[in-house]
């Protein structure tokens, strides 16, 4: 993948799972790699297992705090000398239903799904418009096409980003930036394990539907190969995805069916 060949990408997230896998297949494929996470020691031991591991840079950050982004951009913009890819990875599941998660716990995953996600990408546009290219990649979830058990404020904020996101889309042509919004399924990964429950504290379960689910590395190279092509929107999972075509064509059919479905 050339497209990635000398760019520089910043990776939110990159401490596990998806982030984690992303920055290893841009790393492979040329990239320099900011690294930001909350977890500075696992970033690091990311960082050292790359290819060529000095031209990689670690930024820690907390999406739940966006005051500094500004600050977080242009530190790795003067350090990099540019930024070409936001992949906009980090974030927060759910595994509690509506009726008793107290509004504290949707606001939280709210502002680091949706508002820390959306400050870090005020943050470096300035930066994209200036040199009219720039590519901001946007980790949704199929959860942000229809709502689902247990996922109230976790789809609410993923669904959010599609609003936000196509706008930006249409707004930022202009200055050749892309956009592509990625909708993942059930994924090998440890999301399960801290979504947060009724009392805001980790689930702490790995869940049935992570652990059958796709590998992460198949999903990191679709969604790479869909970032290659600027796809506005990509689809990623098994038979999970289909649910989404299901509820835009038969809508009947598809609450017969989701209803059915586990919730874990």
């Amino acid at each position: 993948m050339n497209y990635f060949q000398g760019k520089v990408a910043w990776v939110t997230g990159a401490s596990s799972g998806i982030g984690e896998e992303i920055a290893r297949q841009v790393a492979r494929n040329g990239a320099r790699v900011v690294l930001s996470a909350r977890n500075e020691k696992a970033l690091e031991k990311i960082r050292l297992s790359l290819p060529n591991p000095e031209n990689h840079l670690i930024v820690p950050l907390d999406l739940e705090h966006s005051a500094h982004f500004s600050e977080l951009a242009e530190k790795v913009f003067s350090e990099m000398g540019s930024i070409d890819f936001l992949f906009n990875n980090g974030g927060l599941s759910q595994r509690s239903e509506a009726s008793v998660t107290p509004l504290e716990v949707d606001r939280r995953i709210m502002e680091i799904n949706f508002f820390g996600n959306v400050a870090l990408t005020k943050a470096v546009l300035p930066y994209f418009q200036k040199q009219k290219s720039g590519h901001i990649i946007v980790i949704s979830s199929v959860s942000g096409k229809f709502g689902f058990f247990l996922r109230s404020a976790y789809s609410a904020s993923k669904h959010a980003l599609h609003g936000f996101y196509e706008s930006v889309l249409l707004e930022e042509e202009k200055n050749g930036i892309h956009v592509t919004i990625a909708c993942p399924g059930k994924i090998n990964t440890d999301i399960s394990l801290h979504a947060l429950n009724e009392k805001g504290t980790e689930h702490g379960v790995m869940d049935h539907n992570q652990e059958t689910g796709m590998p992460v590395e198949e999903c990191v190279s679709q969604l790479l190969s869909a970032v290659n092509k600027k796809k506005k929107e990509v689809l990623i999972g098994n038979k999970e995805i289909k649910a989404v075509f299901l509820k835009r064509f038969f809508p009947k059919l598809f609450w017969k069916v989701i209803r059915k479905q586990s919730a874990t």
